[in-house]
C-alpha cells in the first residue's frame, strides 16, 4: 500500500475519522491496530519479524530496568555499610550484567537484519573470490524476504534499548505501547528514526480535534504529495533514460542526469517525510524533523547536519561516540600519541570512528558495493575538508569574503555539485561505471549536445520542462523563506482566511492536474522504501 495510492489515502481517511470519533482513550490502541493492518497488507510474513523485534526489546528493556532498580535498592539498603570501592565494584558488576542483556538483544535484532539484507551480498562476493581463483564451484543464492522498513524500525528499536541501558529512557512497561512505538505506520516506510523519549511524549497522549493542528498537517501532506507526484515522479523519466543508457548519454548529459537526480531524490525523500510528519500532525503527534533545507548548505558537514537528520544523529550517538571513547580506542590514541606525536594521536579516534560511521551508513543504504563506496567517499571528502580547515580560515581572514553573499552562493553551488557527484554511485549502481561516467562528464562535455531535441528525447515534453522549472523556483523560494522567516505554514495561517483556503485548494489542484500518474494512480515507490 504505497503512500501515493488511492488505497492508502482511503486508509488514512478511515483512521483519521475513527481517531477523532472513538473515545480518546482508544486513540493509541487504534493507531497500533492500524499500524499492524498496514504491515499485514504489505505481507503477513512481515509481522513475524517486527513482532520478534518488539518482544525481544520489551523483555530486555524490562530486564535492564529491573537490574537498575535492584542496584538502587541494594545501595540504598546498604548505604551506611558499603565503602566507596565496594559501591563502585557493585555498580560495575550490575553494568556488566546489563551489558550482556543489551548485547544479546543487539545481536538478535541486528542479526535478523544482517541475515535478511546481506546474505546474498556475502554469497555474491564469495562467489566472486572463488571465480577469481579459478574455482568452478558456486554457492547458490538464498531466497529471503526483506520486510518493509526493517532497517528503520530495527535502528529505532535498538536506539530505544541503548537509551534504556544508558539510563536516558525508562523501559516501557506496556508491551502494546512499545509495539506502537516500533510499528507506527506513517514513519515505518522511510523514517524518520525517532527516539523513544521524543515520540512517546505525544504518541500515547489523548488528543482533541484542533482545527489549526489538523490544517497544518494537511498543508504538510499536500506539500509532500506535490513534491512527490508533480516533481519527483515527473523528472524520474528523464533520470532513468540517462542512467540506463550510459553509452548514449555521455558528457554533458551525465551532468544533467546527476543534477536531475539531485532534484528527484530531494523531492522524493523530503516529500515522503512531509507526508509522514503531516499525517502524524493531523492526529496531534509530533515526529522529529528530518530535513532542514540541505541544499542551502555551504559545506558537506553542514549538509549532513541538514539531510536525513535522524539517521545522522543515530550514527553519531550510537556508533561514533561509543567507538571514539571506548577503552581500546583510548589505548590506541595514547599509543599513537607516544609513537607519532599529538597531531596523529588526537586524529586516530576521530578518523577510525568516522570511518566506522560512514562504512555503516553506506551498507545500511544497501547491500552492494556502490553504497559502501559512496559512504567511504563521503568519509574521505569530509576528512579532507576538516584537514583543510586551517587553509580555509587563512583564506577567509586574508580576503574577508565569508560574509559576502556571492561567495556564500558559490559555496552552496559547490556543495550541491560535490554531494550530487557522490550520489552518482546511487544512480549508476556500479562502482567502475560510476568513476568512468564521472570522468566522461569532463572529457566528453560538448555544449552543442545539450540541445532542445536531445532534451525532448529524454521522455519529457516542453511543457514538462516548463513545469519543472516553475516547481524548482517554488521549491527554492519556499526554502529561502523558511531559512529567513521560519515556517511558511505560519505565514499562510496568519494571512486572511480566503488566502489560506486558496493555497490549500491550489495545492490540491496542482497535485491532481500536474501529478505524473501511472496506470491506476500507482506511482513509483519512494526511493527510501528500498532501505
Amino acid at each position: 500500500m504505497l503512500f501515493t495510492s488511492y488505497s492508502f489515502i482511503g486508509f488514512i481517511g478511515i483512521v483519521f475519522l475513527l481517531y477523532y470519533t472513538l473515545p480518546r482513550s482508544w486513540q493509541w490502541p487504534l493507531l497500533l491496530a492500524a499500524s499492524y493492518v498496514f504491515y499485514f497488507i504489505a505481507s503477513p510474513s512481515y509481522l513475524i519479524f517486527i513482532g520478534a523485534t518488539t518482544v525481544s526489546a520489551y523483555v530486555v528493556s524490562l530486564r535492564l530496568d529491573a537490574l537498575k532498580e535492584e542496584q538502587d535498592a541494594y545501595i540504598k539498603a546498604n548505604k551506611g555499610t558499603l565503602t566507596r570501592e565496594e559501591k563502585k565494584a557493585y555498580k560495575a558488576s550490575v553494568k556488566a550484567r546489563q551489558w550482556k542483556w543489551l548485547l544479546l538483544c543487539l545481536l538478535f535484532n541486528l542479526g535478523i537484519l544482517a541475515v535478511l539484507k546481506y546474505t546474498n551480498f556475502v554469497i555474491a562476493n564469495f562467489n566472486g573470490i572463488l571465480s577469481a581463483f579459478g574455482s568452478g564451484g558456486q554457492i547458490s543464492f538464498v531466497d529471503l524476504v526483506l520486510p518493509m522498513g526493517i532497517s528503520f524500525y530495527t535502528f529505532q528499536t535498538m536506539g530505544y534499548i541503548i537509551d534504556v541501558y544508558r539510563g536516558t529512557s525508562r523501559a516501557e512497561k506496556n508491551l502494546f505501547r512499545l509495539a506502537l512505538f516500533v510499528s507506527f505506520f506513517p514513519q515505518l516506510v522511510q523514517g524518520p528514526i525517532s527516539r523513544y523519549h521524543d515520540l512517546a511524549r505525544s504518541l500515547y497522549e489523548r488528543h482533541d480535534f484542533n482545527t489549526k493542528t489538523v490544517s497544518y498537517g494537511l498543508y504538510r501532506i499536500l506539500w509532500g504529495y506535490f513534491k512527490k507526484a508533480v516533481v519527483a515522479d515527473r523528472i524520474l523519466t528523464a533520470v532513468n533514460t540517462i542512467i540506463q543508457d550510459p553509452d548514449t548519454y555521455q558528457g554533458g548529459f551525465v551532468f544533467v542526469g546527476m543534477m536531475f537526480y539531485a532534484l528527484e531524490l530531494y523531492a522524493d525523500f523530503t516529500g515522503g517525510i512531509d507526508i509522514t510528519i503531516g499525517i502524524a500532525e493531523t492526529m496531534g503527534i509530533t515526529v522529529t524533523e528530518n530535513f532542514q533545507r540541505p541544499y542551502l548548505s555551504k559545506n558537506i558537514k553542514e549538509y549532513w547536519n541538514r539531510w536525513h537528520i535522524t539517521m545522522g544523529t543515530w550514527f553519531t550517538d550510537y556508533i561514533f561516540y561509543p567507538i571514539s571513547v571506548c577503552k581500546p580506542m583510548l589505548r590506541l590514541s595514547r599509543f599513537s600519541r607516544a609513537r607519532f606525536g599529538d597531531i596523529i594521536g588526537k586524529r586516530v579516534p576521530v578518523y577510525l570512528s568516522s570511518f566506522a560511521v560512514w562504512f555503516t551508513t553506506g551498507i545500511w543504504h544497501g547491500a552492494s558495493w556502490n553504497f559502501i563506496v559512496w559512504g567511504l567517499m563521503n568519509f574521505v571528502v569530509i576528512m579532507i575538508s576538516q584537514e583543510c580547515e586551517p587553509l580555509y580560515q587563512k583564506f577567509h581572514n586574508k580576503f574577508d569574503v565569508k560574509e559576502n553573499k556571492w561567495y556564500g552562493f558559490i559555496e552552496i553551488i559547490r556543495t550541491i555539485f560535490l554531494m550530487s557527484s557522490l550520489r552518482m554511485f546511487d544512480c549508476y549502481r556500479d562502482v567502475p561505471l560510476t568513476f568512468r561516467m564521472f570522468g566522461n562528464m569532463f572529457t566528453h562535455f560538448r555544449l552543442r549536445d545539450l540541445n532542445a531535441e536531445a532534451f525532448l528525447g529524454l521522455g519529457l515534453t516542453g511543457a514538462d520542462y516548463v513545469l519543472l522549472f516553475v516547481c524548482l523556483i517554488l521549491l527554492v523560494s519556499v526554502s529561502l523563506i523558511q531559512e529567513k522567516k521560519g515556517s511558511v505554514r505560519d505565514l499562510i495561517y496568519a494571512a486572511p482566511e480566503l488566502c489560506r483556503y486558496a493555497v490549500f485548494f491550489l495545492l490540491i489542484l496542482a497535485v491532481v492536474i500536474f501529478g505524473a500518474y501511472g496506470i491506476g494512480f500507482d506511482q513509483s515507490q519512494f526511493i527510501y522504501n528500498q532501505f
